[in-house]
């Protein structure tokens, strides 16, 4: 799974050295320090692989970081607990961090991304197994945005939201 098109013109493709992790500004000072002094670290350190957005194989248009977890079932609602698997912790994927450049903001990029993280998780728990896909929202405005696309709160672990595997592979239904 090496680089994939979406959007129009944009690439989502692995971090390499060509991005210019320098030139990176988003309205989150955080996650703008994180690209630019720690991301490939993490990479380097097998913490999280992250995905770039761009246009040009140089530009970070936007980005998002993906890594194997795992979730308690208690922190899962009961009657959505029911269909995972009986033990007390299941495999998931975490998207750690998403973002967009300043620049791109208001192209719908941050559901571009979203939707190639969804597709790229669901791919990959078909190599390890994941039952959902995980994310942190760092605030109100990120729990709005996952919660339009179907991410359900776990009401005991706070701003951690979820969606299974089995509602994203709906969103992308195989071709025989």
């Amino acid at each position: 799974m090496a680089e994939k098109r979406t959007q129009s013109s944009f690439i989502v493709e692995p971090l390499n050295k060509k991005h210019d992790r320098a030139a990176f500004s988003c309205p989150s000072p955080e996650l703008e320090r994180y690209v630019r002094q720690q991301i490939g670290q993490d990479l380097r350190k097998s913490a999280t692989v992250p995905y770039i957005l761009t246009p040009d194989h140089e530009t970070i248009a936007g980005f998002y970081t993906l890594s194997q977890y795992s979730i308690s079932l208690v922190d899962v609602p009961a009657d959505i607990a029911k269909a995972f698997p009986k033990y007390p912790v299941v495999s998931a994927t975490l998207l750690g961090r998403l973002a967009v450049a300043n620049q791109y903001l208001g192209q719908k990029l941050g559901e571009a991304l979203l939707m190639d993280a969804q597709h790229r998780a669901l791919q990959l728990s078909k190599q390890a197994a994941s039952a959902a896909l995980i994310v942190d929202a760092k605030d109100e405005k990120a729990i709005a945005f996952y919660k339009k696309y179907n991410f359900i709160e776990l009401p005991k672990v706070e701003r951690r939201l979820f969606k299974a595997m089995a509602t994203i592979a709906k969103l992308f239904p195989e071709k025989d």
